[in-house]
């Protein structure tokens, strides 16, 4: 499917249901994947997504044009999962890890040739806070600084966040036997 931005945008500031559909058509799908990445089930994915697309048609009126239409998309994602987390009380288990020493404090994990869909079960499982800090980082290319900022936490506890979740991952990938010694690289948080 093909689709002009600038038209889709105007069709959307202009109530049009057809311009609406389309919008969800194309972006739905990846949205969807992110609403997943934050949530414990479909269900919720689901509630999260709907939250979003409800804000995205109502404040469609403030996209400026100034980047892409996907970016403004995510970031309404992202900030709809993070208020449906709040609401669910899934920060209270952000605690700062003072000392998280298992050996992987100082290392990032790369997975080559490992599956998406499996890396995303896996970071399913995670604590709540260990799963919100490692989607922020990793995946959406928040800073530590920027998640302190968002979720009202220190940057210390973003980081012994990050690096416990990188922890916990390691050791399920070591544990199934799918993690290969030679591709953990060093890396400072």
């Amino acid at each position: 499917m093909t689709f002009n931005e600038q038209d889709l945008v105007i069709g959307c500031k202009q109530r049009n249901r057809v311009a609406q559909k389309q919008l969800y058509d194309v972006f739905g799908g990846k949205l969807f994947a992110i609403c997943l990445r934050y949530t414990k089930n479909r269900t919720d994915a689901e509630d999260v997504l709907q939250d979003a697309f409800i804000k995205i048609y109502e404040n469609i009126e403030s996209f400026r044009n100034d980047s892409p239409l996907e970016y403004w998309l995510r970031s309404i994602v992202v900030n709809t999962a993070l208020n449906h987390l709040r609401q669910q009380k899934h920060f209270k288990d952000l605690d700062d890890i003072e000392t998280y020493e298992n050996g992987i404090a100082d290392r990032e994990i790369t997975l080559g040739n490992f599956q998406m869909q499996q890396l995303m079960e896996l970071v399913q499982e995670l604590p709540p806070g260990c799963q919100l800090i490692f989607n922020l980082y990793a995946i959406e290319g928040y800073q530590h600084n920027e998640i302190a900022q968002k979720l009202g936490i220190s940057e210390g506890t973003s980081k012994s966040q990050y690096a416990r979740a990188r922890g916990i991952l390691q050791q399920k990938l070591n544990r199934e036997k799918r993690f290969d010694d030679g591709s953990v690289r060093n890396k400072q948080l």
